[in-house]
């Protein structure tokens, strides 16, 4: 299976490998990041990968194999890394590294409805193994509840219409596919208030996606507890696919006074990249080094 690990090049030359380093890729996906990692970090360099997927976990084993003992695999969100670390005697790393986005499989394969093409169930969970799910919060949730995901989470300006459309939907049936959530998106959303560069839908995916994984809630704490794991000098990059996250990144970075910030305007992938990957678009790299103390 095809995949583009986004700003590959760019994260590489910030996040600088070297061998004998310990890194963490806290959003392993194909494992596309983390190869070039164990690449220029060979020939003893470690790396250990956190993901919520557990077909996530098992593509990156097949597509880093080749390195053996030298990678971790651990089915967790990144939040939890400090603690998945010190179980494995790890103090401190060299590089930290987050990934925000889906992966083209997770997009185009999954069969969760990440994706408003097709036609697949509102799942939404990276970890199969939770209860909550898209389709679950839809038919549940009040209408004032659906217009703050939707309008906190996906930056939705015509977020109560569509959760008064949603409530009314429900009611005649449920809602449990994404073509469902894709018509009656449309249907709500005046066709003059509908955006020209993205897909009607996108914002209110996002916003189920976010509230169904807790993504702020845990981008928040990796935030604050990530710098505690750098050494000195250590990189902290992160990868943000919306405004949202970026705010975020941004803010804690400069903030943190342990950090000290490289990237003052976030990085953004080129013409080229963007020829082969038109899903980079909306990438954003931060980086931020942990200062001498």
């Amino acid at each position: 299976m095809a995949h583009c690990p986004v700003l590959l090049a760019e994260t590489m030359e910030l996040l600088d490998p070297v061998p004998g380093g310990v890194y963490v890729d806290g959003n392993l996906g194909m494992g596309g990041h983390s190869r070039e990692i164990l690449r220029r970090s060979a020939p003893d360099g470690r790396l250990i990968g956190f993901d919520l997927d557990a077909d996530a976990i098992a593509m990156a084993r097949r597509n880093l194999t080749e390195f053996g003992g030298r990678v971790e695999y651990i089915q967790d969100n990144f939040a939890n890394s400090p603690k998945r670390l010190a179980d494995l005697g790890i103090d401190a790393i060299d590089g930290l590294l987050l990934d925000l986005g889906l992966s083209s499989y997770q997009l185009d394969s999954s069969a969760r409805g990440f994706s408003f093409q097709g036609k697949e169930p509102l799942d939404m969970r990276m970890d199969k193994g939770q209860d909550l799910t898209a389709a679950q919060i839809l038919n549940s949730a009040s209408s004032e509840e659906l217009a703050d995901i939707f309008y906190f989470y996906g930056e939705e300006r015509q977020a109560r219409r569509i959760a008064s459309f949603v409530v009314q939907e429900r009611r005649k049936q449920k809602i449990i596919t994404t073509d469902q959530l894709v018509a009656l998106v449309a249907r709500a959303v005046p066709r003059k208030f509908q955006p020209r560069k993205i897909h009607v839908a996108t914002k209110v995916f996002q916003a189920l996606r976010i509230a169904v994984n807790k993504e702020m809630d845990n981008l928040l704490r990796i935030l604050k507890l990530g710098p505690q794991m750098l050494k000195n000098e250590a990189k902290f990059c992160v990868i943000s696919f919306h405004s949202l996250e970026d705010r975020l990144i941004k803010r804690a970075f400069q903030s943190n006074p342990s950090l000290s910030v490289v990237t003052r305007k976030p990085v953004i992938a080129g013409e080229d990249e963007l020829r082969l990957n038109p899903r980079a678009r909306s990438a954003k790299l931060r980086m931020a080094k942990k200062e001498v103390l």
